[in-house]
């Protein structure tokens, strides 16, 4: 009876998972933003036999920083981002064809692992069943978390992976070598997911290390838990699995880490560096800003940290018990590699990259820690409820403990739907954006290798099949200068996402001349401002750009066609 218990609770816990997953895919059948379209763009090109070379530049990382010495397209793919996402899309696109349920099915399937992986993992801790349940069901709606489950990015691979990994160093340092020698390979796949993959490498190696360390400290009274053929071997899987990656960067790009060697990464000082082309990254530039703004970034950047961690992860309302929990199990090896890679994380977040933490790194690489941090939050809410029945009478520890955590389960999944219904709209404007710009250009006879400057071209290579270039963080003269260098034709403008430069422009204040007469224009019906110029800019408008000898479309007569 009691293993039939364990075969169907982790079934049903998946079941439960996949069927919240497939429904927030089917309320918006479609990548989303930049991240996602990035990898189903990938994965389509290397379906179509182009490798890992793409038409389209979605943000300067992708080419050092810089416009190149020979600004061509397509340029080879992946400088920042890294390839499992969009491998793991090829068996399912093969078989489907490019279609967005192809694209979004592997992460649909692999994400809802996390369900039965953190029950799992709590009941081999020893917590009881009604702390693994919760965290299973948690899991499986993971709050604010859950609207990005079904999307093809790296959330639902890196947060299975990544627990796996932490889980397999536990065991290993609980005497079971060969589950620590997967951990190399887990953790070789994690690092193929994100960059910030290697932090768990780090920590595979540090306990590791701990084990040997702790041995030696005893004085022959203790053997170590890991031999030394499971660590070589646990190296070795690590390797095996980077090792095919890495040289195909050295060969591409010179370097295992294009964007970090270009400084792009690590040394912006705004998000707005990251597609600068002018931009001063270097090192000396920005310890020239001066010890107060570098530590006020690192400040702010914490801040973000904690605060991403404790809505989106963990619904703000389990925060303070995964305190507690912590707190309870701060000296338990069950949980020593996760308290090492959540400071590891932190510190290297913070440190490094705060600037890129309001825009989504953080959120990506934070799933890691919502498994055992679910595990510590609704342990720490047992904990506190059987310290308020020892001191109020009237609480029975047995009745009260699973009505609240019957309750946090319910803000969990609560959770989910209030955050799918307010990201879910700003989604579907985006892609109704792009779709009605893609139309424009074709209604006008636009050949499909015309180049088009926009904010996401990533997003416009999605829904409209045109390559393309991002509009940069610079002046206009700049902006003109690379619109020239890559023989882009057209420029798109979307009031929601529109660079500084480009501003006076989609308001009728300054439009120069290399960018002509919009051809399309999409009312903006959204709530109104107390600036008239404001309030007249469109939700979109696609213009010509021209920048070659002889093209007289900027200086025609052409008139807007507005939408209805």
């Amino acid at each position: 009876m009691l293993r039939c218990t364990a075969v169907r609770i982790p079934l049903a816990l998946f079941a439960f998972a996949l069927l919240v997953r497939a429904l927030l895919f089917g309320l918006h059948p479609d990548a989303a933003y930049p991240d996602s379209f990035y990898y189903v763009d990938v994965a389509r090109a290397l379906q179509a036999g182009h490798g890992f070379n793409i038409d389209f530049i979605y943000s300067f990382l992708d080419v050092g920083g810089r416009i190149p010495a020979n600004p061509t397209l397509p340029v080879p793919s992946n400088g920042f981002w890294m390839p499992l996402a969009s491998i793991v899309q090829l068996p399912t696109i093969y078989v489907l064809g490019p279609t967005a349920l192809a694209s979004a099915l592997p992460f649909i399937v692999i994400g809802s692992l996390s369900a039965p992986l953190t029950w799992l993992i709590a009941r081999e801790i020893g917590c009881r069943r009604a702390v693994a349940l919760a965290a299973g069901i948690a899991l499986a709606s993971p709050a604010a978390a859950a609207i990005y489950a079904s999307q093809p990015d790296n959330f639902s691979l890196f947060q299975p992976i990544a627990t796996a990994t932490l889980w397999l160093t536990v065991r290993g340092l609980k005497g079971h070598p060969g589950s620590f020698a997967v951990a190399g390979l887990t953790a070789g796949l994690a690092c193929l997911s994100r960059n910030d993959g290697l932090l768990l490498g780090a920590v595979v190696g540090l306990a590791f290390g701990w084990d040997r360390w702790r041995a030696w400290r005893s004085r022959g009274a203790r053997k170590p838990a890991i031999p030394w053929r499971y660590g070589f071997a646990c190296l070795g899987l690590l390797l095996l699995v980077l090792a095919p990656w890495w040289v195909r960067q050295l060969a591409v790009f010179g370097s295992i880490s294009p964007s970090a060697s270009s400084g792009r990464a690590l040394f912006v000082m705004s998000y707005d560096d990251t597609n600068r082309v002018t931009g001063d990254t270097s090192l000396a530039a920005f310890l020239g800003q001066g010890l107060g703004p570098i530590l006020l970034s690192r400040l702010t950047g914490l801040f973000w940290a904690i605060g991403i961690f404790s809505v989106l992860e963990c619904s703000l309302a389990l925060a303070p018990f995964v305190v507690v929990g912590g707190w309870a199990r701060r000296r338990s090896i069950e949980f020593g590699p996760y308290f090492v890679y959540a400071g590891l994380l932190f510190a290297f977040s913070v440190l490094l990259f705060p600037v890129h933490l309001p825009n989504g790194m953080f959120v990506h690489s934070a799933v890691a820690l919502v498994p055992y941090g679910c595990i510590l939050g609704f342990e720490g809410l047992v904990a506190v409820v059987a310290w308020v029945s020892r001191h109020r009478r009237n609480w029975q520890e047995e009745r009260a403990t699973p009505i609240f955590l019957g309750a946090a389960v319910g803000i969990m999944v609560l959770s989910t739907a209030v955050y799918a219904a307010m990201s879910l709209p700003a989604w579907d404007r985006d892609r109704d954006l792009m779709i009605a710009a893609g139309q424009a250009l074709d209604d006008a006879g636009v050949p499909a290798s015309d180049v088009v400057m926009t904010v996401d071209p990533a997003g416009f290579k999605y829904f409209t099949g045109h390559g393309g270039v991002v509009t940069p963080s610079d002046s206009l003269d700049v902006t003109r200068q690379v619109a020239a260098d890559y023989q882009v034709r057209w420029l798109v403008l979307e009031r929601a996402h529109v660079v500084g430069s480009m501003v006076p422009v989609i308001e009728s204040k300054e439009r120069p001349a290399w960018i002509g007469a919009p051809i399309y224009v999409k009312p903006y019906d959204g709530p109104k401002t107390d600036n008239p110029a404001v309030d007249a800019a469109p939700a979109l408008a696609v213009y010509p750009i021209c920048t070659s000898p002889g093209d007289t479309r900027c200086g025609s007569p052409l008139g807007a066609l507005v939408a209805p």
